[in-house]
C-alpha cells in the first residue's frame, strides 16, 4: 500500500478550521514600536502585549484572531489579500498609511467582510494631516482614542455583526 502524505501549510488561513470565526487584526507602520514611541500618546503597551490581549479578547468572544504587524506596505497589502475569503472580519490600524495609502485602500476594497478601522490615539484631535483617512469610506466602524481598548471594542463590534449575519 503506497504511503499517503498530506502536506498542510503552517499558519495559513486555509489550514484553520472554519469555526470559531476568524478575524484578521492588521497593524501597520511604526506600531511595532508601541511602548517605546510617544508613550504619552500611544501608551506603554508593547505590540506583543497588545497581540496577547487581542487573542484573549477574541477567545472570550468566541472568535479566533490572527495578528500581523509590518512596516512594509507591500507585506501589509499581502496580509489584507490573505484575509480575503478566510476572515469573517478585519480590524485595521495602518498607522500613517491611513492618511495616504491608496494601495492599502484598494486592497481593503476587495474585501467583502466588515472592516473596523482602529487608532490608539484620537487622530481627529491631532495634526490636520492625521485627520484624513483614505480608508474611512470602506470601514463599517471606526474607533479612535481608546488606546488598546479600541481593539477590544473592534472585536466586540465584529462579533456582533458576524453573529448577526449568521456567520457563526
Amino acid at each position: 500500500m503506497p504511503l499517503r502524505v498530506e502536506i498542510v501549510p503552517l499558519c495559513t488561513w486555509s489550514a484553520l478550521d472554519s469555526r470559531p470565526v476568524h478575524v484578521a487584526v492588521l497593524n501597520g507602520v511604526n506600531l511595532g514600536m508601541l511602548g517605546k514611541r510617544d508613550p504619552e500618546i500611544y501608551g506603554t503597551l508593547t505590540m506583543s502585549e497588545l497581540d496577547s490581549a487581542v487573542y484573549v479578547w477574541a477567545r472570550d468572544l468566541g472568535l479566533t484572531a490572527r495578528c500581523v504587524q509590518t512596516d512594509d506596505e507591500g507585506e501589509y497589502v499581502e496580509a489584507i489579500h490573505d484575509a480575503h475569503g478566510a476572515a469573517a472580519g478585519v480590524v485595521v490600524n495602518p498607522g500613517a498609511w491611513t492618511h495616504y495609502s491608496y494601495a492599502v485602500h484598494d486592497a481593503l476594497a476587495i474585501l467583502t467582510v466588515p472592516i473596523v478601522e482602529v487608532h490608539l490615539s484620537a487622530v481627529s484631535q491631532r495634526e490636520e494631516w492625521r485627520r484624513h483617512s483614505v480608508i474611512a469610506p470602506l470601514a463599517a466602524h471606526r474607533i479612535e482614542g481608546l488606546g488598546a481598548d479600541g481593539y477590544h471594542d473592534a472585536l466586540r463590534y465584529l462579533a456582533g455583526v458576524i453573529d448577526g449575519a449568521g456567520a457563526r
